[in-house]
Order: structure tokens, then C-alpha cells, then sequence
């Protein structure tokens, strides 16, 4: 007999560090993911949002395993084809002025890691200004970058020198304003927060073009390009991080075209790898050269299997039709799902660009009701889709974000599926 407290003995969630789950999954293909039983899921998270093509896209497998067959991985000091390919083409599809690649990073929280050590290193400076909901990894610098209290209660020391200041929720304005009138109130104040709340010396303010785990809000008119002012007129280092945003989530390469405003230093990963692979980058100008290799530089960074994925993605992606597409199929999903908030009142907002949509919702009197977001989510499966919910399953929106290879039929099956999880369970 096996003894009680040998690996055997015991339940796979008593030996796996981190919670998981009882739905075991076997395969996915394009949308869907199936598990072990054979059921179909569509994924309307993307994986963790970095499936921006999907489950096994035949042409990311494909690069891939014609890599594999000749190198997986190699140090930095060399150079490899796959890794050179990614960075002329990250050079080409990027910003004008964005013109350096810094690839040996190992995902998002690395990479806007990496760019505060960058932005420090050039200012010498050390503080940072992110906004409130906002998410931008899981180092112990980026934990204390967050913009959510919860996330720091564990730790007894977090970074010092970050600044949050309040976000542009236009639907729950921190300054009780309209959009309308406020005259971007909530980034004009931001230099109130540089004279009193800083220490006189800020090296970068960080900033999600559009939230992800904050609750998808998508920033008013004018507002990024004031932010682009304030850094300009008081030498701060602008830093999209576009770990979300970017690879053609809101129909365009970066988020930074979308809105037509260039920051100093773009942070991309998930969906850069297409279909799953590991990889994440930096972009910056060429006056943020400069930051030797030895303080930030992390072994699987720059990795060649992933860099061949990471290459075949951008061909993709950069495919005359591919984003138009993307912005077309995401501009139908958003008119249906508006189309179902009349009819469901717990719908408190629609709101998106592109493929990145969130449905926020509310109690009767209007209030943010994150227990039955949390409901919506895990009944969803139940009805053959993958959810996921804001602030890490703390919120009250609804994250719909499916891969940028959504047909307009497949966005017709969502909506017809989430009408009737609404219906069943919403009222």
C-alpha cells in the first residue's frame, strides 16, 4: 500500500503549486479548445490572451518544427536567422522612431521590467506613475507597479518610487466628471501627482493603451495624446505596454496606431508568440539605447524556436486583409453584443476596439456586480464557452477576447451562446 503522503496517493490539485481546476483539456484547434471527454469550447480569452492566431495555427506549427529540427536555442552572443528575421520585422511593423529590439526577455513582466531600467538608466531618475486598475506583470518591481491593492497584501516589502494615479474610467470617473466636459481632467491632474506625490525626479510613466486585467476600458479622445505632452514638456519616458494590445488585438499592429500616438519604449508578448510560443520584446528608440546586457538579460529570452513562431505571426499578421478583417469581425461582435445589453439589464456597458471587448456589469442600482460576473464566467463553460473576468476574478467585466482569426459566423455563435447564458442565468 502506497504511503498517505506519497505523490500517488494524492489528488493532481494537491500536487500542483498553483490552483487548478477539474476540467482537463486534451487538444484545441483554431477557436476551440476540447477536453479530455471531447466537448468543444470556444476560447474567448485567447488562452491567457496570447493564442492571437489560435490553437495550433498550421503555419506557426509549422516554423516551429521546421526550427526544432535545427536549433531550439542558442545564446545571445550568436547570431541566429530566426532571431535576426524577428527583429528587422518587430523594426518594420512598429511605431516610426521605435527603431531597437531588445528580445532577451522571458515575458510582459520582464519586458516592462525591463523598460523602467531603461528609462531609469537614460533620466536618472527612479520614479514611476501607473494608473489605478492597472496590471503590468508579476516581478516584485511590476507588483508594485500594479494599480490593485490586492496584489501587494502578500508581501511584506514591494519596490518604492511608484505613483498611481487615477485611470480614465469614464463610466466611474475618479473625479465625478462627463467626458464631455472634463477636459481630461484625470490627465491633467496627473501633474498635480508629479509636484506633491513624486520624489521630483520621474524616470517613466507606464501605461496600458487600452486596461486588460483592469476591466478592458478603452481611454477617451486626447487623453494619450496629453499624456504624450506632459512626458515631452517634463523629459518622462512614455512606456505603452502593449503586452495585450499589441500583435493586432485592436485591429491594428499596436494599440499606439490606433490612436496615433508614438511612445518612447512599446512592451509586447503573448500574442506575439501566435499560437502559445514563449516570447516577449521591448521596443524603443535609439536614444534609449544603451543599457548593458548585464542588467537586464534573462536566459530564455531571445529564444530561437520562439523567435521563428514570433516571425511567422508578424508575416501573418501583416497580411493586407488580416487587420482589416480583425477590426470588421470585432466592429460586428461589439454592434451584436450592444445588441444583447438591451435586452439583459445587468449589462452596465459595451466597450472595445478590435478584438478587445468587455462587458461590464452591474446590480439594479448600477453598482458593479462582481458575484455574478464570477456566476457568468464558470457557467459559461456549460454552454461551450471560455470565460475569464477582470481584476484576476475580482471584477465585474466580462473580458471577451477570442483569436484575431474570428470569422463573422464564429462571433454569431459566441453572441448566440452568451444570450443564452444570460438568459439562464442572468434573468
Amino acid at each position: 500500500m502506497p504511503e498517505a503522503n506519497a505523490p500517488e496517493a494524492k489528488k493532481i490539485q494537491d500536487l500542483i503549486y498553483y490552483q487548478v481546476g477539474d476540467y482537463a483539456m486534451h487538444h484545441g484547434d483554431g477557436i476551440y479548445l476540447y477536453d479530455t471527454e471531447g466537448r468543444a469550447y470556444i476560447d474567448c480569452a485567447s488562452g491567457t490572451f496570447n493564442l492571437s492566431l489560435g490553437y495550433s495555427h498550421p503555419e506557426v506549427v509549422k516554423a516551429m518544427r521546421e526550427q526544432a529540427d535545427l536549433l531550439i536555442h542558442a545564446t545571445s552572443a550568436f547570431q541566429t536567422q530566426p532571431v535576426n528575421d524577428l527583429v528587422r520585422k518587430l523594426v518594420d511593423v512598429s511605431p516610426p522612431g521605435l527603431t531597437r529590439v531588445h528580445l532577451k526577455v522571458s515575458g510582459g513582466s520582464t519586458a516592462n521590467e525591463g523598460a523602467v531600467k531603461m528609462a531609469q538608466a537614460r533620466t536618472g531618475r527612479r520614479d514611476v506613475i501607473t494608473l489605478f486598475r492597472s496590471h503590468h506583470g508579476q516581478t516584485l518591481l511590476t507588483t508594485a507597479m500594479s494599480g490593485e491593492s490586492f496584489r501587494k497584501t502578500a508581501f511584506p516589502v514591494t519596490v518604492p518610487g511608484v505613483i498611481h494615479v487615477p485611470d480614465p474610467y469614464c463610466m466611474r470617473c475618479f473625479y465625478r466628471q462627463h467626458p464631455d466636459s472634463c477636459g481630461l481632467l484625470c490627465a491633467e491632474r496627473i501633474e498635480d501627482f508629479i509636484d506633491h506625490s513624486s520624489s521630483g525626479g520621474v524616470a517613466c510613466l507606464v501605461v496600458e493603451p487600452v486596461s486588460g486585467s483592469g476591466g478592458n476600458i478603452v481611454p477617451p479622445d486626447g487623453y494619450l495624446a496629453a499624456l504624450r505632452r506632459i512626458c515631452d514638456e517634463r523629459g518622462i519616458v512614455l512606456v505603452f505596454d502593449e503586452v495585450q494590445t499589441g500583435i493586432g488585438r485592436t485591429g491594428h499592429m499596436f494599440a499606439a496606431d490606433h490612436f496615433g500616438v508614438r511612445p518612447d519604449i512599446i512592451t509586447t508578448a503573448k500574442g506575439l508568440g501566435g499560437s502559445g510560443a514563449q516570447v516577449a520584446a521591448i521596443l524603443t528608440t535609439e536614444e534609449l539605447a544603451g543599457l548593458d546586457g548585464d542588467f537586464h538579460s534573462f536566459t530564455y529570452g531571445g529564444n530561437v524556436l520562439a523567435a521563428a513562431a514570433a516571425a511567422k505571426t508578424l508575416d501573418i499578421v501583416s497580411r493586407p486583409a488580416f487587420l482589416a478583417r480583425v477590426r470588421a469581425v470585432g466592429g460586428y461582435l461589439l454592434t451584436r453584443l450592444r445588441d444583447l445589453a438591451t435586452r439583459h439589464r445587468c449589462v452596465g456597458d459595451v466597450r472595445g476596439i478590435g478584438l478587445m471587448i468587455g462587458l461590464e456589469l452591474v446590480d439594479g442600482a448600477g453598482r458593479p456586480d462582481n458575484a455574478l460576473t464570477r456566476h457568468l464566467a464558470r457557467r459559461g463553460m456549460d454552454h461551450g464557452l471560455v470565460l475569464r473576468t477582470s481584476r484576476y476574478g475580482r471584477g465585474n467585466v466580462l473580458k471577451i477576447r477570442p483569436p484575431l482569426i474570428l470569422t463573422q459566423a464564429e462571433a454569431d455563435l459566441i453572441c448566440d451562446r452568451l444570450e443564452d447564458l444570460f438568459t439562464a442565468e442572468a434573468g
